[in-house]
C-alpha cells in the first residue's frame, strides 16, 4: 500500500521511471536511493516500498532483512567510496517525508569534526548548487548496484538499469 501525498510512495509508484540514483537495488520489502539534495556523494536511503511510519509496524519479514540490508549497505559504501565507516539513522519526521527511511551515509576520513556524528545532517537539505550533481549520483548508483547484486550470497535485486 502507498500514500498519495507521501514523496517516497510517489516515487515508488513510478519506480520504472526513476533514474538509477532512485532505484539503486530493489527488492520486494526495501528500494535503496541516493538522497537527491545532499553535498555529500553517497549519502544513501533505505525505503520500506509499502507505506510504513514507525518502524514496529515493519512486518517480520521486512525486519527480518533490515540489518542485512544495512550492513550490506555499509560495506558496498566503504568499497565504492573508500569511507572509513557508515552512520546509520531513521526519524521520518520532516513533512511529506514521515514514510520510514534509514539514511546510510558513508563518513570519509577528511570529514571535517563539525560534520562528524549528528553534525553529518548538515550535509542534507543543501541548495542546488550544492548538491550532488546527478550525473555523479547515477555514477555512483551504478557502482553500488554492480557491487550489491554481484555477489553469490545474494540474488540479484529486481531492478535493472
Amino acid at each position: 500500500m502507498t500514500t498519495p501525498d507521501c514523496h517516497i510512495c510517489g516515487q515508488e509508484a513510478r519506480l520504472d521511471a526513476l533514474p538509477p540514483s532512485e532505484r539503486i537495488v530493489v527488492d520486494e520489502h526495501w528500494r535503496v536511493a541516493h538522497a537527491f539534495d545532499t553535498a555529500l556523494p553517497g549519502w544513501l536511503v533505505l525505503l520500506p516500498r509499502r507505506h510504513v511510519t514507525a518502524v514496529h509496524e515493519l512486518t517480520d519479514a521486512e525486519a527480518a532483512t533490515l540489518g542485512t540490508w544495512q550492513v550490506r549497505l555499509s560495506r558496498a559504501l566503504h568499497e565504492v567510496t573508500g569511507c572509513v565507516k557508515t552512520y546509520v539513522a531513521q526519524f521520518a519526521e520532516r513533512e511529506g517525508f514521515s514514510h520510514v527511511h534509514f539514511h546510510v551515509m558513508p563518513r570519509r576520513a577528511d570529514l571535517s569534526q563539525e560534520l562528524r556524528g549528528p553534525g553529518m545532517f548538515a550535509l542534507l537539505g543543501r541548495p542546488a548548487p550544492e548538491r550532488v550533481p546527478a550525473g555523479l549520483m547515477d555514477d555512483i548508483a551504478r557502482s553500488l548496484h554492480t557491487r550489491l547484486t554481484s555477489s553469490p550470497e545474494h540474488p540479484a535485486a529486481e531492478t535493472e538499469f
